[in-house]
């Protein structure tokens, strides 16, 4: 076991949805110390959605440090956004913030509309925002929950993509973020783990139609990760001892997932499209 990575259990305080970074306990690893790029990225503009923390500021900070220019999109957390763009300008690249709602679809376009008005182009783009919540009961869910679920992890995917595809050129590469939950569904998670399982199909489609734009898609699923979704959308409990349920005992931080979408977005993976790649611990996708 890797003694460098907390495990529980946690004493990290409850908070409201989105959560922050800064309220957490331990606070996740971004790779802010630790990531060494190694110009795999070199002269890329990539987007990224939910880039303000979790496993999205530390795609940003590995991307920034690989070369490429960025454009997070997130929806009100401005101090972890803020904080995500400081580290991709310290690495010496540009970072484009852009607050609001990916639920809307009008707001979709207008990430893209940003994006290409910065850059130029689009290289990569990561649809990685999510909506989670917790329910021990189906009738806990109300249809505006499911609604906003779909609208945001799934719809906002289609929406982004389609306005992205005429501003990338061949090379370029999609990546979704999945779940263990799209194999393995958690059933206090049914709305998210019943996206998860969408975009993991979403994912394979894309790759069969874009393929002969010489555009690639793939998806990374991760299991149990230290973010700020986690205490700001699960019960205490499964809070203080999240990730004891997989082989390594612990969850995964941030930082050891960013390297996956490293290697996807780069032109070493010119024959990867269609994949989905897990990231879990030692807990196999079934």
């Amino acid at each position: 076991m890797d003694a460098h990575f907390p495990t529980p259990p946690f004493d990290t305080p409850p908070q409201p949805v989105p959560g922050t970074t800064r309220a957490m306990n331990p606070r996740p690893d971004h790779g802010e110390t630790s990531y060494r790029g190694s110009g795999r990225l070199n002269g890329k503009a990539a987007v990224i959605t939910g880039g303000d923390s979790g496993i999205g500021r530390a795609v940003a900070i590995a991307f920034a440090r690989e070369g490429a220019d960025v454009l997070i999109s997130y929806l009100n957390e401005h101090e972890d956004a803020e904080d995500t763009a400081r580290y991709v300008e310290e690495a010496g690249r540009k970072c484009v913030l852009v607050p609001g709602d990916l639920s809307n679809a009008a707001h979709c376009r207008q990430v893209i509309a940003r994006a290409v008005e910065a850059f130029g182009r689009i290289d990569v783009l990561v649809n990685n925002a999510a909506h989670q919540m917790s329910f021990s009961s189906i009738d806990e869910i109300s249809d505006e929950e499911w609604e906003r679920t779909f609208a945001t992890n799934i719809s906002a995917m289609f929406y982004l993509v389609k306005a992205a595809v005429p501003h990338m050129k061949p090379g370029a590469s999609i990546i979704n973020t999945a779940s263990i939950n799209s194999d393995a569904p958690n059933p206090i998670l049914l709305p998210y783990a019943t996206t998860k399982g969408a975009i993991q199909n979403f994912t394979a489609g894309l790759a069969q139609l874009l393929a002969e734009k010489g555009i690639r898609s793939n998806a990374v699923a991760p299991g149990p990760v230290w973010t700020p979704l986690i205490p700001s959308t699960m019960p205490l409990e499964s809070v203080k001892s999240f990730g004891q349920q997989v082989p390594m005992h612990r969850p995964g931080q941030p930082v050891e997932v960013a390297p996956v979408f490293v290697m996807l977005a780069s032109d070493e993976a010119s024959y990867v499209s269609g994949a989905t790649i897990a990231v879990t611990g030692g807990k196999p996708m079934i």
